[in-house]
């Protein structure tokens, strides 16, 4: 158009992606979206408290695509898949929910290809729930190519110099709709967690109730998405009450708790969640929790502890790219020298998907096999699932309390009872203690003992060596086959 030249692969590119989904909806031939699970007549959400343990839940979320168990972590596939995953790859992880980005699934592929080939669940033939994003997070992430006033927030695509998309609520509801997503976001006016501007923070607050209400009234499968409001309010105690009120007026099927995870001091952060959470004044009970862009293993551990069900992050799978795998002491930069000649595998009596491989195979490819991406994708992607699963079933098992500490045990190995010079963050500790969970007996507490990071790295020390493998050196073979089988395909 207007004389401008396409290149040739791109129009090729667009051309086969057109054709592709329309192939899949002529295979479709119905509405009804793939493993779809809802009965006639039931709403699009079902929500099932399953056990309580202190404040710590354990539900059941029934969806339109199966069923979703609670505490989650939902793997976050910005465009329509999990970067160096398949669909098939995150079932046979157990992956009952994903997460797509609206903004960027409006840009690409573009809400017109998903509505030829009826929604993201049968473009990426992914038979389970998808959460959408709003687009909201753009105004913070985007904030220098974006202009926010009352109607909506204009972008600059930052892949398309000078190019403007309007972004309203009613077009966020309308591309979640075309999107197919099980659980929508509401539009919300998202402030920096660190803004010190009280004037635009009080109307950030007001104005996300005002879309909100905008976007319910956009909302045109109600019988099928379920719209979550988002509670917002900034660090003001007094402005997320007010946001919490009101929301809860407005009777969702689920909230999500937005505007933290922005660079906020951790001690006020855990003191939103709680009053967010809090019996009587904070979210229903009988809803579901969702706490947006929170993904550190010990922040989730926490969370959970205070009440929330549903989480998010782009953390595990942007680590995994840079060579750090997540274990139970922390991070493991395996891009570092100390694993060269490390024959351990992950973490100790490790049976996750890289079981065969050691330490040292794994350095030997970060940063310089495409493979390498993948295989630790794959592993975080199972470090967190598994994470939270077991969880649940310390939930379910009234022994949460207990679960919690050993975990922080394994978590923080150089803090041990008095006298030690280190101990966990203390924002954990403030936290747990107001739910009844203490800590005073495992770590030392004492004024200025350091306090260690919310992600400790494992130095990899007591490492084994080729000399310390066992006799048939099967540590070694295991890990030059799996080297020798991924270059041969």
């Amino acid at each position: 158009a207007g004389g401008r030249a396409w290149p040739r692969g791109r129009v090729r590119r667009l051309g086969m992606a057109k054709r592709k989904a329309e192939e899949i909806s002529e295979a479709v031939g119905s509405t009804q979206w793939p493993g779809e699970t809802t009965k006639p007549g039931e709403p699009p959400l079902v929500f099932r408290l399953d056990a309580k343990c202190g404040r710590a839940r354990a539900s059941t979320i029934r969806l339109p695509h199966g069923e979703v168990l609670t505490p989650v972590f939902m793997p976050v596939g910005t465009q329509g898949t999990i970067k160096g995953m398949s669909s098939e790859d995150m079932q046979a992880l157990g992956c009952r929910i994903l997460l797509g980005n609206t903004f960027h699934l409006a840009n690409r592929p573009t809400c017109e290809l998903l509505r030829k080939c009826n929604g993201l669940h049968n473009l990426m033939q992914w038979r389970g729930n998808i959460l959408t994003d709003s687009g909201g997070f753009q105004m913070v992430s985007l904030l220098k190519l974006a202009a926010i006033t009352e109607e909506g927030v204009e972008f600059e695509d930052p892949k398309k110099p000078g190019s403007r998309m309007l972004l309203t609520p009613e077009k966020s509801i309308e591309s979640q709709n075309d999107i197919g997503a099980d659980i929508m976001m509401a539009l919300d006016d998202v402030v920096s967690s660190v803004l010190e501007d009280k004037e635009r923070i009080v109307e950030a607050t007001h104005r996300t109730l005002r879309w909100a209400d905008r976007c319910i009234k956009a909302h045109r499968n109600p019988d099928r998405q379920n719209l979550f409001g988002i509670v917002q309010g900034h660090l003001d105690p007094d402005l997320r009450d007010f946001s919490l009120k009101e929301m809860i007026k407005r009777n969702f099927p689920g909230y999500a708790i937005g505007g933290l995870s922005g660079g906020e001091s951790k001690d006020v952060f855990w003191r939103v969640v709680e009053q967010c959470t809090r019996e009587k004044t904070g979210l229903p009970e009988n809803k579901p929790r969702y706490l947006m862009g929170v993904g550190y293993p010990l922040d989730i551990v926490v969370c959970v502890a205070l009440g929330v069900d549903m989480f998010d992050c782009v953390y595990p799978c942007r680590t995994a790219r840079f060579g750090t795998a997540m274990v139970r002491t922390g991070q493991l930069r395996l891009t570092s020298r100390e694993f060269a000649s490390d024959f351990r595998p992950l973490e100790p009596g490790y049976h996750g998907p890289l079981k065969a491989y050691s330490r040292a195979m794994l350095h030997t490819v970060v940063t310089r096999e495409p493979v390498a991406a993948q295989l630790i994708t794959l592993h975080n992607l199972h470090f967190m699932l598994s994470l939270l699963k077991e969880m649940r079933e310390a939930i379910r098992n009234d022994s949460f309390p207990d679960w919690i500490r050993q975990f922080l045990r394994d978590f923080f190995p150089t803090a041990t009872p008095p006298p030690c010079p280190r101990c966990p963050p203390r924002w954990v500790k403030n936290a747990l203690d107001s739910v009844g969970i203490p800590l005073d007996d495992l770590f030392d507490w004492s004024p200025g003992n350091e306090e260690l990071p919310d992600m400790p790295k494992d130095t990899g020390g007591g490492k084994e060596t080729a000399a310390g493998t066992k006799p048939d050196g099967s540590a070694a073979v295991a890990a030059s086959k799996v080297v020798a089988d991924t270059e041969a395909r």
